[in-house]
């Protein structure tokens, strides 16, 4: 039995959420009655196209249960027999597919009303993050996102600097859709770096300059801690060495073993380790210290994120998973018979299985007794399902860290925790190449930035006489320089990595972050000559948009609430990057052909609507990737302050 046109779908709920809905509603309902087939069955598999010559809704009529040989002519008789619309035109066949093209002053109508409307909230869809869309009283689901996560006192290294980007795009994205999203920070804040910090700062410490730059010191100091103890290591390494060929030549190794004992008694690595294990025995003097040593990193770390539009709801770290916590876990691993015993420390071997062989043999407690980072993940991964209840836990996590999430998210199935294990979910991405600042190998995220930063300043005093009207070329140059970073950072799948180039960053020719800038930018200079209110562009009579560029333009804008759902789906920021490309290139055609200023009113206030439309997507596409959009611009220089626009349009 055939189901009614309507069957399964919701018009109102569409429309609010999406207009082109309303256009996969109509053609379902159409069809359904050409087809003899369920309208949700095609409304579900219509989908945007590639390219606009290919239609602005496709369909591929072997995906409705047609037999391949048959798709073709069966293709030809639905297009023959589709009646007339007066959104659509009749659907044209190419092979087993059926492209429908949208009619222009109906969508029109429809799209930029929508838009100067709905504002902000356009492209967002609140209902996606429902538990159950038919009862709202349920709630929203929840996403833990866990991203950046950089080691105290250690390098911000590209693969932070990648999850942070990633990481704050993601929960914008998750947000955008309705969910409830906890944005966490884990720290490297725990472990015998801390007793080589703690030693180091007895020895080379300076209040002035830890209050004054609390990372920046702190990693000063543990290098040059650590020139003492990589000697003290090395020599130890090499002792050990030694010590092996004579055990095997039969020699007698008392003494060379009793000297090994006295080096390791008296390293600075010994000194740390019992400086750690007092932290972990609860000693208040040692806690105090390193309290101390955390809270100034995260108040330093909070103002570099600001730079980046992201916050975090909750600063975690590996010691803030409490010793009993891990210890529940390492017996629930024991009663579960996961773990095991081997050389007085204990493993997870998850090679006897043939399924799990290839995730190795995983440690989760030294011999001495100590924890390590897999026994604190899995102890946080459960504290965060107690104290969340969340439907998704996301790491965003460099590619090199993939054998260790596979393992904790399998240890977590295996210790009975089946439900939390299949919330987990990795997302990974390549490395960065050859970043580095011009004074040698990059140590902070500050360093990328302030690099950047410089490089977009010497790009802007290129031009002086224009120059010299910008009131903060610094603070104009620092936003550039970030979106340059970001922007990079996107261009590509995530899995894949990238050569970090300052030349080609920080350009405004081809696809980079200072020409989305100056994109944005030269839509806002347009605004402010055509001197119109929002009521002109209510009233605007839409209908004077007749030529190609503006239809064009139109149908790309329509698109954008699904490009923001596909990417809850896709999770890659270049979905949304290529998307504003893409539509930027299409604004920058028209600008010749589409002109404001000059032209009659009616005319003037058609096309602004349409600019202000595309102004408004854009600034929404930028926010999403955690971007700030600047409105003025100097001949390809953007600044939020205020000095000359551009040229009359």
């Amino acid at each position: 039995m055939v189901t009614t046109a309507t069957d399964g779908i919701n018009p109102i709920a569409l429309e609010e959420s999406n207009p082109v809905n309303i256009y996969r509603l109509h053609i379902s309902q159409l069809l359904a009655s050409v087809a003899q087939k369920p309208a949700k069955d095609i409304y579900d598999r219509l989908s945007w196209t590639q390219t606009f010559d290919k239609g602005d809704l496709g369909l591929a009529v072997p995906s409705l249960r047609v037999p391949p040989k048959d798709a073709g002519a069966t293709a030809s008789k639905w297009s023959e027999h589709f009646p007339d619309s007066n959104l659509v035109e009749k659907p044209v066949v190419a092979g087993t597919f059926l492209q429908f093209f949208f009619k222009p002053q109906p969508l029109l109508q429809l799209i930029v009303p929508s838009i100067l409307q709905k504002r902000t909230l356009y492209g967002t869809n609140p209902k996606l993050g429902l538990r159950d869309e038919s009862k709202p009283s349920k709630g929203r689901k929840r996403a833990i996102i866990e991203f950046s996560s950089p080691n105290i006192a250690k390098p911000f290294h590209a693969g932070h600097l990648r999850s942070t980007i990633i990481g704050g795009f993601l929960s914008n994205v998750h947000s955008a859709a309705g969910w409830d999203v906890v944005r966490i920070n884990y720290l490297g804040d725990w472990g015998r770096q801390f007793g080589l910090l703690a030693i180091a700062f007895d020895q080379y410490g300076s209040e002035e300059k830890l209050q004054k730059d609390p990372i920046g010191h702190l990693f000063d100091i543990y290098v040059e801690i650590n020139k003492i103890s990589k000697p003290e290591e090395d020599e130890i390494k090499e002792k050990k060495e030694e010590l092996k060929i004579a055990s095997e030549c039969g020699k007698d190794t008392a003494a060379l073993t009793k000297e090994i004992e006295a080096l390791e008694s008296q390293s600075v690595n010994e000194k740390a380790r019992h400086y750690f294990k007092r932290m972990e025995d609860g000693d208040e003097t040692a806690l105090t210290i390193w309290r101390r040593f955390r809270d100034l990193s995260i108040e330093r770390y909070k103002k570099t994120y600001a730079r980046l539009n992201i916050e975090f709801d909750y600063y975690s770290g590996e010691s803030q998973v409490e010793m009993d916590r891990m210890d529940r876990a390492a017996k629930q691993l024991e009663e579960n018979g996961v773990s095991e015993h081997s050389a007085g420390a204990v493993i997870v071997d998850l090679t006897k299985n043939p399924k799990t062989k290839k995730l190795g043999k995983a440690l989760v407690r030294k011999r001495d007794g100590s924890t390590l980072y897999l026994t604190r993940d899995i102890g946080e991964a459960v504290k965060r399902e107690e104290l969340y209840h969340p439907d998704k836990m996301v790491y965003v996590i460099a590619s090199q860290q993939d054998l260790h999430l596979a393992q904790l998210f399998k240890i977590l199935e295996l210790m009975g925790h089946q439900e939390l294990s299949a919330k987990c979910q990795h997302i990974n991405f390549g490395m960065v190449q050859g970043m580095s600042t011009r004074k040698g190998t990059v140590k902070f995220l500050d360093d990328i930035l302030r690099d950047v930063g410089e490089k977009m300043h010497e790009v802007m005093q290129k031009n002086q006489t224009k120059y010299e009207q910008v009131e903060d070329p610094k603070q104009t140059a620092d936003t550039l320089g970030i979106t340059a970073v970001m922007v990079q950072d996107m261009m590509g799948k995530r899995i894949n990595g990238y050569e970090f180039s300052l030349e080609r960053m920080t350009s405004f020719e081809g696809d980079t972050g200072p020409y989305l800038q100056y994109a944005h930018a030269r839509l806002c200079s347009i605004t402010r000559k055509a001197q119109l209110s929002a009521a002109d562009l209510d009233s605007a009579d839409l209908s004077l948009l007749q030529e190609p560029h503006a239809i064009n333009l139109v149908r790309a804008l329509a698109s954008w609430p699904d490009v923001v759902q596909n990417t809850l789906k896709t999770q890659e920021p270049v979905t949304v990057l290529s998307y504003l490309f893409k539509m930027t290139h299409m604004l920058s055609s028209s600008y010749d052909v589409l002109k404001v200023v000059g032209s009659e009113l009616e005319v003037k206030k058609a096309r602004m609507a349409l600019y202000e439309a595309a102004r408004q997507v854009l600034n929404n596409g930028m926010k999403l990737l955690g971007l700030s959009p600047v409105e003025r611009s100097v001949d390809g220089t953007c600044t939020k302050a205020r000095f000359a626009d551009l040229d009359s349009m």
